[in-house]
């Protein structure tokens, strides 16, 4: 199966706080709305997830989904629902209860249970068998230390599974500004940024957790990079393909 294009022109790194602009910009700005961006991010992760992984074809496969509350756990449910419409056994579990979930994120687990896609507490995993992939949205650029609680037991069970992981954004447990790496992290085959790729995913040594980096398309407008606030030059990277690889 042919694989997606490596993008060989210039890309800007973006830090934490200039990602958060750029989804400030996107809503306030641009009124490109959150469920909008969301959608995008999840449906090429799936596509990602099919081509990469499944050799086009996820029929049958079983694939765990790891999400937490806010927007990358979001981008991994939406995920979850395309893979399942694909044909693929997929199962969530997630670091809290439904009410905890931040409005979007959790209009999007709703729309799984209302399909009664299988969807539990992340300490159920510990019985789940080994699956033919793992999707990590467990923790984005939100990221304020280790992993805990609920969120480290999926992290600590994907690095045990021996199943090959896709991160959404960034490896959970890695600091996408710095690049410091927490204890547990992802450990990642792939990792799928959004917009433009983040500080901490070329820090030095951090391709042991960032595995494959792809960058995919949320639609933000050239224009936007340009303001400004964050004054950069960000050229049409996504013209032959929404998504592209960058190493």
């Amino acid at each position: 199966m042919t694989h997606y294009p490596i993008y060989s022109g210039d890309v800007p790194y973006l830090t934490t706080d200039q990602m958060r602009e750029v989804d400030r910009a996107m809503i306030e700005d641009y009124h490109i709305e959150l469920i909008q961006m969301m959608e995008n991010a999840g449906r090429n992760l799936a596509h990602l997830a099919r081509r990469r992984f499944f050799d086009g074809d996820p029929r049958g496969k079983s694939v765990v989904i790891m999400a937490g509350t806010g927007g990358n756990g979001g981008g991994a449910l939406v995920c979850a629902r395309r893979l399942h419409n694909y044909g693929a056994n997929v199962s969530v579990f997630v670091t809290a209860a439904d009410d905890t979930f931040t409005p979007i994120p959790g209009h999007q687990l709703d729309i799984l249970r209302r399909m009664h896609v299988p969807v539990a507490q992340a300490h159920a995993v510990t019985s789940q068998a080994a699956p033919d992939l793992v999707i990590d949205g467990v923790i984005g650029y939100s990221l304020k230390g280790p992993p805990v609680g609920e969120a480290k037991t999926l992290v600590q069970w994907a690095n045990n599974s021996q199943a090959p992981i896709l991160a959404l954004d960034a490896p959970s447990g890695v600091d996408t500004t710095t690049g410091t790496v927490f204890d547990p992290a992802i450990r990642a085959t792939a990792t799928m940024t959004l917009a433009l790729p983040k500080e901490g995913l070329r820090a030095p040594g951090i391709d042991a957790q960032v595995g494959e980096l792809y960058l995919a398309d949320i639609g933000v407008p050239p224009d936007l990079y340009a303001e400004p606030a964050l004054g950069l030059t960000v050229g049409s990277v996504f013209a032959q393909s929404d998504i592209v690889r960058l190493r």
